[in-house]
């Protein structure tokens, strides 16, 4: 069975970093676009970032661009989100996601992904 798993979040003071990492099984999710997703109670998820297959192509939110990177490791099946200068208002969950659909092209909405993990809580506070 397919799945995802996420780690490395945690409690951090604002200007910390972290890095998230995604692992998958069970399936060759090498071959598509990878995606970070975060969600806050009550509010819709919103895109973070993506890379495409390659990983010679990614996208990120404008909230996050200069701070957040994200990698792929296709060899061990991860990808990972590096965070610098964290903010309070990063505080979320966050969830990876995989888009079967496609290799090359980065999708930025929720629709375009089939396949997510449990998510992994950031808390950025004094």
């Amino acid at each position: 069975q397919a799945q995802l798993v996420e780690s490395g979040g945690g409690l951090v003071q604002p200007g910390d970093s972290l890095r998230l990492s995604c692992a998958a099984s069970g399936s060759d999710f090498n071959l598509y676009v990878k995606a970070w997703f975060r969600q806050a109670p009550g509010k819709e998820r919103e895109f973070v970032a993506a890379i495409n297959w390659p990983g010679a192509i990614t996208q990120y939110a404008d909230s996050v661009k200069g701070r957040f990177t994200i990698s792929r490791d296709n060899n061990k099946n991860t990808v990972d989100l590096q965070l610098n200068d964290l903010k309070p208002e990063d505080t979320d969950m966050y969830y990876c996601a995989v888009d079967a659909n496609h290799k090359f092209v980065v999708e930025t909405t929720v629709t375009s992904y089939d396949t997510w993990g449990q998510g992994t809580q950031v808390t950025v506070s004094s």
